[in-house]
């Protein structure tokens, strides 16, 4: 499945989106399962674990065989939120590309490089990006985000997939500036809208193989990033066993799992130009559609 969040009437509402339109899961289930409750949102699916997983299944199987016109939506027409809606955590892995820790002159790690995001940065598809007034130094960042389902604790590497929900596209804006200011990454990475996400969560039996997706950044039509999930140093089974050694992840939580070569950080100083007022930027990963957003001045 390929569930997004929308916006309505000042909140989020969950939908499933198909080729035929999105599915507005509370109308398809008031004719055809009444007085079943059913998730409002992305997280309120991913909290109710594989019970809520089963019967939007078969919502959407019952409603893909009824013709109802009124409960398919027009995707164009919706204005969408962040596919993941709650996060208790956003885990962010640093390095994790083989060729974006050359291109940086930065030592390949040799554990992964954790740092963090907050719920202060999520952002829709099609949602503007603020730019901070004190930053010069804005990049992109196309990465791959994993989002966990079920509670995971010291789980091992052979194990870890199985916590996994689904994927998503995740665009790690970061103000390099801020970033580069002292040793903690934090400031640079946790700005209003830098954590743009969706425009689908992916349910990890349709993405099959993290490890096998193709991964593009692209800004005003110029693809700066393109790369493969293969290059990551740290494989999302590891990401996972990993972090869930010492702190447990909780279903709805976000890691994402670094970016390839191709950053505007990576290029040589003189030829570094960092996204400006109106540049439109598109994360696009196999298999999980694509994420655009534009920047825009900070009034």
């Amino acid at each position: 499945m390929k569930l997004l969040n929308y916006n309505i009437n000042g909140g989020l509402k969950l939908g499933i989106s198909t080729h035929g339109g999105v599915l507005d899961i509370a109308a398809a289930a008031e004719a055809l399962l009444p007085g079943t409750t059913v998730p409002d949102t992305a997280s309120e699916a991913i909290e109710g674990g594989t019970q809520t997983r089963a019967l939007l299944e078969s919502l959407l199987s019952k409603a893909s065989a009824e013709d109802r016109p009124e409960w398919w939506l027009n995707e164009k027409e919706l204005l969408l939120g962040p596919c993941v809606d709650s996060p208790s955590k956003i885990i962010c892995v640093g390095l994790n590309y083989r060729q974006h820790a050359i291109e940086t002159n930065m030592d390949i790690p040799a554990h992964p490089v954790l740092f963090n995001k907050f719920a202060n940065a999520l952002a829709g598809c099609g949602e503007d990006i603020p730019m901070p007034p004190d930053s010069k130094m804005i990049d992109y960042e196309a990465e791959l985000a994993i989002v966990i389902g079920k509670r995971a604790k010291n789980v091992s590497r052979e194990d870890a997939l199985a916590y996994v929900y689904g994927y998503c596209n995740a665009n790690d804006l970061s103000a390099r500036d801020f970033q580069l200011r002292t040793s903690q990454w934090m400031l640079g990475k946790s700005c209003d809208k830098f954590a743009p996400l969706g425009p689908y969560l992916v349910t990890s039996d349709e993405v099959g193989d993290p490890q096998a997706l193709t991964i593009k950044c692209i800004v005003n039509g110029e693809i700066r990033q393109s790369s493969n999930t293969s290059d990551m140093i740290f494989r999302c089974d590891e990401i996972v066993s990993y972090i869930s050694r010492h702190m447990t992840l909780m279903p709805g939580d976000v890691i994402l799992t670094g970016t390839p070569e191709g950053v505007m950080m990576g290029y040589p100083e003189d030829r570094r130009i960092y996204l400006q007022d109106g540049d439109v930027v598109q994360v696009e990963i196999a298999k999980l559609g694509s994420i655009t957003n534009r920047l825009i001045a900070h009034a």
